[in-house]
């Protein structure tokens, strides 16, 4: 009989550091979820603010390659054919 009285204190406890296991991992995961989210906010904001970087870069390049073709069109023209004939070579192969 005291084995069994034993035996179930014994149960009860592995009961208890389970369900207080059970309970922290729990608790573990909601903060992981946590960090996850504000990580994935995080991201965005980065994401965003380097689409806008980008273009604004794009932008400033578009405008002085246009600058540039109203001060040389004709070497821009030039320019064109030489690119798109050693492009047509280099697709050839």
């Amino acid at each position: 009989m005291a084995e069994t009285k034993s035996a179930s204190a014994q149960s009860s406890s592995a009961r208890a550091q389970t369900e207080t296991a059970v309970e922290d991992l729990a608790a573990q995961v909601a903060a992981l979820r946590e960090d996850l989210s504000r990580l994935s906010q995080s991201l965005a904001a980065v994401g965003q603010g380097a689409t806008s970087v980008v273009a604004e870069e794009a932008q400033e390049i578009t405008e002085q390659l246009r600058e540039r073709v109203r001060e040389e069109p004709i070497f821009m023209v030039a320019a064109a054919a030489g690119i798109g004939y050693l492009i047509g070579l280099l697709s050839r192969r």
